[in-house]
Parts: structure tokens; sequence; C-alpha cells
């Protein structure tokens, strides 16, 4: 090897380890930016990084390389806790924490390969500018696939920017991911005028226009007027082990622990009582478990205050030939049933109970993808406390109940549901003027996913500009103002309960008409690109034959 030789490959080398370094400062900055760090305005800056390396690189595979190292660094920061590691998590769940770490970042491949696509057709000056509509398209894209697991939405990383986040009434958790890229592009070229010696002011007056545009809306915005009168409502936060819950030993002790906390919360003036997710580990309505189901009853109608609660449910079909495509067989004999991780809502008066079956199901934990095609999988994949086999929900359902003269109709989503920005506001199409979410996240210890789904939800209550009631089983619960304010809020694991005032609105924001608006749009480019990239292979193909 000649010396001129040899001192390429060095001067190759160093570069790749300057790169490796560049890309592994992007997700660091990416990731410091998501809740629980208090630190979101670093995600403004985080991909500049990241372009100064992808943006020099000429082939799919080393753009894709150095997307997935960044994506990677930004993937173990955020979602390190979705394996649990605590002492009683289930083996399952650890191998699917690991596995989702290093399979989420591929998903980043999506938004950088419709990048080279787009450079193929625009030009290294212009593919970047679709980077942003790439992105946005590629996160809603995900919540449509039955591997959905869609937690890393940049916009979500911005919850605790409540000032500049109040523009999500109109364009949504996406379009703030836009707003974010977009900044960073701009700030990008200007560093790149700067150190080239080129005129950079330019660039940096569009960075600061487009950061400045939401912040002064978000200042013009304020607080909406509470226009409907208020009622008070209780959260029970029982902080029941998740793990060992589930051996119905001790049900008559869960209900009576339940039962207290409300008995606390009705003392405090709550109008309404809420229960978390799977609040009793039984199929409560089965009809077998009549004596716990009157007990809530008569507590309903001794109080005359509504309780709203996440609770299994199953539906038994005596003849597998009658029963829904989707019901499961009851082993030993010709019975099926249906089972759904739902809410349920015991109102005075009436021993009607109004039922929601959860639609956005976590992928693995709570269902297969595609179990219904491969049945299989369901025994081969099932956590050790038997929760994965829900059934899908068959629709949006909108509890409509009556406290102090007034119609209260409440969206209840369950846990992961709360995520999804354009499903959360299908409740409010529907007339939903309060929001509730009730979830158990105990299951991650004291890690950053308590803390992080918290903070998303403060993301829905400003899109929808609708009070939120968040109840969890060992925290976080609180109650979240339309202007994305916790105004009430409990401890992580601690048994207790809160209450707080909420004001229901009929309004419905920008978002609210029109959630799909930024996705589609964004859907579309993606589209028009995947489209050019496959004619352009197709051309390939032919002119080699």
């Amino acid at each position: 090897m000649s010396d001129s030789t040899k001192f390429l490959v060095i001067e190759d080398k160093k570069q790749r380890r300057k790169d490796w370094y560049t890309l592994i400062l992007s997700g660091v900055l990416l990731g410091a930016s998501f809740p629980p760090s208090p630190l979101p305005f670093l995600a403004f800056l985080a991909f500049v990084p990241y372009f100064s390396v992808i943006e020099k690189r000429n082939g799919l595979g080393s753009i894709n390389r150095a997307t997935y190292l960044f994506a990677l660094v930004f993937n173990i920061i955020t979602l390190y806790w979705v394996g649990s590691w605590t002492e009683e998590a289930d083996p399952f769940l650890k191998i699917s924490g690991v596995v989702l770490v290093f399979f989420n970042p591929l998903l980043f491949l999506i938004p950088s390969t419709l990048y080279h696509i787009a450079r193929k057709y625009t030009g290294r000056k212009y593919a970047i500018w679709f980077l942003p509509l790439f992105y946005a398209g590629y996160e809603y894209l995900y919540t449509i696939t039955e591997f959905r697991f869609p937690w890393l939405v940049i916009g979500n990383g911005q919850a605790y920017f409540n000032t500049y986040i109040q523009i999500a009434d109109i364009i949504g958790a996406h379009g703030i991911t836009i707003l974010v890229l977009l900044t960073n592009i701009f700030l990008y070229f200007a560093l790149k005028q700067f150190y080239n010696g080129g005129k950079y002011l330019r660039q940096v007056v569009y960075a600061s226009l487009i950061f400045a545009v939401p912040l002064l809306y978000g200042v013009a915005k304020g607080y909406p007027v509470k226009t409907l009168p208020g009622f008070r409502a209780g959260i029970v936060q029982p902080d029941m082990n998740p793990w060992n819950k589930w051996e119905t030993g001790n049900l008559e002790k869960q209900l009576e622990d339940y039962l207290s906390l409300s008995d606390s919360c009705i003392a405090d003036g709550a109008d309404l009582v809420v229960w978390p997710e799977t609040a009793l580990p039984v199929y409560l309505l089965s009809g077998r478990y009549e004596n716990i189901v009157e007990k809530i009853h008569a507590f309903v109608d001794s109080t005359g205050v509504p309780v709203l609660t996440g609770m299994p449910h199953a539906n038994i079909y005596r003849n597998r030939e009658s029963a829904p495509w989707d019901a499961k067989p009851i082993k030993g004999g010709d019975e099926a049933y249906t089972s759904y991780n739902s809410i349920l809502l015991f109102e005075p008066g009436t021993n009607e109970v109004e039922r929601y079956g959860k639609i956005m199901l976590v992928p693995y934990g709570e269902k297969v993808p595609y179990v219904e095609s491969l049945p299989w999988l369901g025994d081969l994949l099932k956590w050790e406390v038997g929760i994965s086999s829900w059934n899908t929900g068959r629709d949006t359902v909108v509890f409509e109940t009556k406290i102090n003269e007034q119609n209260i109709n409440i969206g209840g989503v369950i846990c992961i549901e709360s995520i999804y920005p354009d499903f959360t506001a299908q409740f409010v199409g529907k007339g939903a003027n309060v929001l509730a979410v009730v979830t158990n996240d105990s299951w991650y210890g004291y890690s950053s996913g308590p803390f992080q789904h918290k903070a998303i939800s403060i993301l829905r209550a400003i899109e929808n500009r609708r009070y939120l009631i968040r109840c969890a089983n060992g925290g976080v619960s609180c109650i979240i103002s339309p202007s994305g304010e916790i105004e009430e809020e409990t401890e992580l694991f601690t048994r207790t309960y809160l209450t707080g005032m909420v004001y229901p609105n009929n309004e419905l924001t920008f978002y609210s008409r029109f959630p799909l608006l930024i996705p589609g749009l964004s859907t579309v480019t993606i589209v028009f690109f995947a489209i050019l990239g496959l004619l352009k292979k197709i051309r390939k193909i032919l002119y080699k034959k």
C-alpha cells in the first residue's frame, strides 16, 4: 500500500469516527429534550449535527447507517424503561423492551430513505426541506399498523414547553414535529454558511421566526374561558402491585380499598369518581361476581355519584358459529368468548352499565399482531400475568352522564390510547366535553415511562381544549387544564386520592375538526416520493433487461 493510500485510509477512519461522535451527539440532544428532562428546547438544534453528516453522504446504505446510530442513541435514552427491569418484571416484558430499543430505530430509516429518493429528483439543496413532512408522515403511518408504538413523536418532546405548544390546538403534535425540524434545518444552513464564510443572517432570522410565532400565539391565546359550570372530579389512586393483583383471592379487599378512597373523594366534594385501568382483575360483568357488582351499584346509589372505572370485560357466546369472527374458543366445549380492556360507567339509579372496549392495544403486551390470522402466536407470546390476548374494541364511546343537572360527556381512553392524537380527537368530535385517561404505569417502576406518559396527555388537553382527568393505578394521577397546566397531581407510588374542579367545554378547536390535515398532507408527500423511487427502480430493471 502506497503512502498516499495509507493517508487516505487513515483520514477516512478519522472522518468516520468524527461522524460517529456527531451522530451520538444528535441522539443525546434529542433524547435529553424529552420528558422527564426539563430541557425541551434542545430539540430545536438536536438534528443539526445529524444533518451535517447525512448531507455529505451519497449512498442510501451510508445515510441509513448514520440514521440508525443517531436513532439508536435517542431510543436508548427515551425508551430504556419499556423492559420494566423491576425485580418482579415478566421475562417476556424484558425481552420485548430490548427488542423495541433496537427495532424502533429502524423506523427512522423511513424518513432518511425518502430523503435519499428526494435527493435524486430535487438535489441536495432542496431535498432536506421535505424531511419535516417525511417525519410527520412516518409518525402518523406508524399509528395505523399492527406493530404501532408511536411514543417518540418529535412533538411529544415539547410537552413541558407550555407556551410553545399552545399552537397544538391548530396543528397538533405532528405539526409541532414539523416546526421543530424546520427550525433545525434553518439553523443547520446558518451554521454551514457561517463556517464557509457565507451570509447566514437570513437563515438565523427564519429560524427565529419559526420559533417565535408559536410562542407569540401561546402568549396571545392565554387561558380558554371556562364557558360551562364546573364539577369536582375525584381520582382514586390505590397503588396496587400490578404483578400480583391478578391473584383474585383478595378481590373483596381490593374493592374495599377503592370504596374507602372513593368515600374520601366524596367527602371532599367529588361529583364524579374515577378508578384506574383494570381496577379489579376480573371480568366483572360476566355473571360470576354479582356480589361485587351489587356493592358498586349500592355505593353509587347511596352517594348519588357516578363511578367511571377501567375494568376487564368479556362476552360469552354459547355457540361458536354464532360468535363474532374474532371470538376465542373456550377449551372443552362449544363456547367462545371475546375479552376487552374496558371502561365501565356505573350511574346512580340504574343497573345499566355503559361500556367501552379499548381499540388501540399495545402490540405484544395486550395483543399479538396478526394473531387472528396466526392463532398459534397467541400461545407462543403471552405474559405470565395473562393479559396479552385482549380483543380489539369495536367503536369509540362517549359516556353520557348528568352532574349537577348538567349533561357531561366524557371521552374515556385507556392507557396507551392517549398517545394517539387523532384517535383522542375522535371522542371530542363525537361530543366529549371532558377527557379521561385511565391507566396503569406501575409496571415500569420509578423510570421515565410514567412521566413521559403523563406529559403526552398535556398535548391531548391542548389540542382539543378539554379538561383531562388522568387516573393511574400507582401515579402519576392529575387533572390537566385545557391550556396544559397541571392543576392537581399525585406523587408516584402512593396510595392516595385527589379532587379538583373540571370545566366542560363544547367548542371544537381547529385541530379537533381536522385532526388528519397535517398527517394527510405528510402522507401524500411520502406516497409521491415513494412512487417516484419505485418507478426509478422499475426503469432501472427494464433498462438492464
